[in-house]
């Protein structure tokens, strides 16, 4: 089994920080692409940011030059560094991550549970 674990949501005033984190864990072989989603009330799940095994990177229009995306390869974990963060980045964020897992060799998606990010004074 795989587990994606993330952390570091939570409330931050318009203009403020915060910096998720996500560790995948279990029965991995490897780890292909790696990224981030948000669901915002009444609205579809989004990208916000993905991060290739080659390290390319790529971001939605909304969050490009506040947010960035990287990747720990020996601890399998993914990271989204967010800055001057606006009321509309509010949603639940996801981690979602492609794994070839070890159990049987087939790639798959793989999603946490998601950390909920709220900006607003």
């Amino acid at each position: 089994q795989v587990q994606l674990v993330e952390s570091g949501g939570g409330l931050v005033q318009p203009g403020g920080s915060l910096r998720l984190s996500c560790a995948a864990s279990g029965s991995i072989f490897s780890i292909n692409d790696m990224g981030w989603y948000r669901q915002a009330p009444g609205k579809q799940r989004e990208l916000v940011a993905d991060i290739t095994s080659g390290d390319s990177t790529n971001y939605a229009d909304s969050v490009k030059g506040r947010f960035t995306i990287s990747r720990d390869y020996a601890k399998n974990t993914v990271y989204l560094q967010m800055n001057s963060l606006k009321p509309e980045d509010t949603a639940v964020y996801y981690c979602n991550a492609v794994i070839i897992t070890r159990a049987t060799m087939h790639l798959g998606p793989y999603w946490g549970q998601g950390t909920q990010v709220t900006v607003s004074s």
